[in-house]
């Protein structure tokens, strides 16, 4: 009689199960730190560190306004046509040891509707918002004065639809792809390490995008701070409500 398999040998042999992962509770982690940045009503005093009354002097510097705003924006829209193109690809045409062409039509099309409701939200927001950018107060040359983006319904003479950070969610909207892997349906067990490889990317990527827009004036940091809190509350709450569908 052949002897019993251990409990190690077993648990090395499965694939980790990653849907205890407590995502969520990260994620209200940085919504108390985005609403602590808030209350501290840090942001002008960062931004007067960066810029003065004539302005800010890397505003139009090539790097970070031609090649870390223009292009990235242009690869990211390039990256969210290709993802929809995986999101319909037929199962009879994957090919290749790539993780990605492994996951299920269903859980592509999921990952693909909320990036696309994660842009949906900052825009919608952004687009209702009367902040106004810090290179438009006239404490940097503009004419706006400064309000906060809390202080609801009050004009601050700018031109306003500044907030969230647009540019942070070039990275950020994309925060769905790591989930079939840090947050598989029920009955699924995969490997975690592709999900923590997108999730580390995409948050670094967004982190640079804000720092980029922030040494330029384009925008506070909580702008980009809250940025990450949106696309990511969308997409573990879209994830969430998928669940049975993708199942």
């Amino acid at each position: 009689m052949p002897p019993p398999a251990t409990a190690t040998s077993s648990a090395a042999a499965a694939p980790v199960s990653s849907g205890s992962i407590p995502l969520a509770r990260w994620w209200l982690i940085a919504l108390g730190l985005t609403l602590l940045w808030d209350w501290m009503g840090v942001d002008l005093a960062v931004m007067q560190l960066i810029g003065g009354p004539q302005g800010f002097a890397l505003r139009d510097q090539w790097l970070l306004s031609r090649v870390l705003h223009d292009a990235v924006r242009q690869a990211a829209v390039l990256f969210y046509l290709l993802i929809w193109v995986w999101a319909v690809w037929p199962v009879r045409w994957q090919r290749g040891p790539a993780a990605l062409w492994t996951l299920p039509r269903r859980e592509r099309v999921t990952v693909a509707v909320l990036i696309a409701l994660s842009l949906l939200a900052v825009n919608l927001i952004k687009n209702a918002s009367q902040t106004s950018c810090p290179w438009d107060l006239n404490a940097f040359g503009g004419p706006a004065q400064y309000v906060s983006h809390w202080t609801l319904g009050v004009s601050d003479g700018g031109s306003g639809r500044c907030f969230p950070g647009g540019h942070a969610s070039s990275a950020y909207a994309f925060l769905g792809l790591c989930l079939p892997w840090l947050m598989p349906a029920a009955g699924r067990s995969r490997a975690p390490a592709a999900g923590w490889r997108w999730l580390g990317f995409l948050l670094v990527a967004g982190a640079v995008a804000g720092a980029v827009q922030t040494v330029r004036g384009a925008h506070y940091p909580s702008h980009t701070l809250w940025t990450l809190v949106i696309c990511a509350g969308v997409s573990l709450a879209g994830w969430r409500i998928a669940q049975r569908w993708v199942r």
